[in-house]
């Protein structure tokens, strides 16, 4: 391994400001040719359903199928995985969907209304989707996590069927990813993937049911995909690559810290760790143990690259600055490695998920914290949340006039709709008014 150089910097330089934006920057937008391969795999799968998917999937997944009742897997199937996995990994991934679906079942929305005195009522209905479908990547490149991230909401949401969608290239089959599906409850399991997943969900075939939205990490074909079936379908967001800061004061572990910053690093070449702390001599021991421990991970090269072209150790003057930098880059995964960090709290306005003290490393929350680990990454941290129960309701709003209400309402709205011109408005309104 070559000498590892990490990006350092400093917010006393004059250049800072610059110079963290340049770090920060990451152009999401896939370039022309994605856009044309991908959509012309939309409208072939909207305009010959089975037959383009089948014809994708044997082309790219490396497959020779003939009908997409091959590419279905059953629900004995699902079971099976579950049944046949080793007794910890099972009590590992039940107990991981235990926790997520227990942390979930508090962000459930309740309808609600309220009745005025004239016997007007207001309120607002809250009902599930019908139809979900989630993407999840497959291959070596295979997250259970993800199945039960995606699954577990939607399900405590009350969605009436999730649909999933899972390449298996070469035949490769992940038999965790089936016992997650299995675990989550999900009703029905494709054994495609890519762009043309996406455009079977988005638009329906004759065998994969049309969702209402789509849900779950992919690759770039995948992500182009999504977006460009958005208004189609709802989507859950267009993820940017795994981001981690942890903000330190500089008493905790350097290997530990270390560590932390290599679990999102590990994600592949274009994720993103940063260490922002106060304590110059303390980065340097970061740093230190960050050369020691490299050699010794299994993804030692996609870590390098990461570090090397993505990462930063940033000095600031004081704890609250630190807090400032946090806001201004607005991370996936906030790390808030100090004694105390219930006093940082309330200053800390942008960040997917909190990880809060020493102890709490970020990897936890991937897996079995109980909070979803599908998170805004590339700053939408400033204007989205993590994915939640509330991304699989809808809400109706409830407008029920007795006839005061109707009467005096309708005076209002007469006034305000001659207002625009729009006279059909007014006299729709005016009807209702009582002599």
């Amino acid at each position: 391994m070559s000498e590892l150089n990490i990006l350092k910097l400093d917010s006393s330089q004059d250049d800072f400001a610059a110079q963290l934006d340049r770090l920060l920057a990451w152009e999401s937008v896939s370039d022309s040719k994605v856009n044309q391969i991908v959509d012309e795999i939309l409208m072939k799968v909207k305009a010959e359903g089975d037959a383009a998917v089948v014809e994708y999937t044997n082309r790219f997944d490396r497959m020779s199928v003939a009908s997409m009742a091959e590419l279905e897997m059953s629900r004995e199937r699902l079971q099976q995985a579950l049944d046949g996995l080793p007794a910890e990994q099972r009590q590992a991934l039940e107990t991981a969907a235990e926790r997520v679906r227990t942390y979930h079942e508090r962000q459930k929305g309740e309808s609600w209304q309220y009745t005025e005195a004239d016997g007007t009522m207001l309120g607002q209905q809250v009902t599930p989707m019908d139809r979900v479908g989630l993407y999840v990547p497959g291959g070596k490149a295979s997250y259970p996590s993800s199945v039960l991230m995606n699954a577990m909401p939607a399900k405590v949401a009350g969605v009436g069927e999730i649909i999933m969608v899972v390449p298996t290239p070469a035949g490769e089959l992940n038999e965790l990813v089936l016992a997650a599906a299995a675990l989550a409850g999900v009703d029905r399991v494709f054994c495609i993937g890519g762009a043309q997943a996406v455009a079977a969900l988005a638009y329906g075939t004759e065998t994969v049911p049309k969702v209402d939205k789509i849900v779950g990490p992919g690759n770039i074909f995948v992500a182009t995909a999504k977006r460009a079936v958005f208004g189609a379908v709802g989507i859950d967001m267009i993820a940017g690559p795994s981001e981690i800061l942890v903000i330190c004061d500089g008493k905790t572990d350097p290997d530990w810290v270390a560590m932390d910053l290599f679990s999102q690093a590990e994600h592949d070449e274009d994720a993103q760790s940063i260490l922002v702390c106060p304590d110059a001599d303390y980065i340097d021991r970061v740093e230190q143990s960050i050369a020691k421990l490299l050699p010794t991970m299994e993804r030692e090269s996609i870590i390098e690259v990461s570090l090397r072209e993505r990462a930063a150790l940033i000095k600031v003057r004081d704890m609250a600055e630190a807090v400032e930098v946090g806001n201004r880059i607005a991370p996936e995964h906030l790390e808030l490695s100090v004694d105390n960090p219930e006093e940082l709290l309330p200053q800390i306005r942008h960040a997917g998920a909190i990880f809060m003290g020493r102890y709490t490393a970020e990897a936890l929350g991937d897996y079995c914290a109980g909070p979803n680990h599908v998170l805004p990454t590339s700053g939408t941290a400033r204007f989205s949340s993590p994915l939640g129960v509330y991304d699989f309701q809808k809400r109706s709003s409830l407008i029920y006039f007795s006839a005061d209400g109707a009467s005096e309402m309708g005076k209002v709205a007469s006034v305000l709709a001659r207002g625009e011109s729009l006279t059909a408005h007014a006299r729709s309104a005016e009807y209702r008014i009582k002599d």
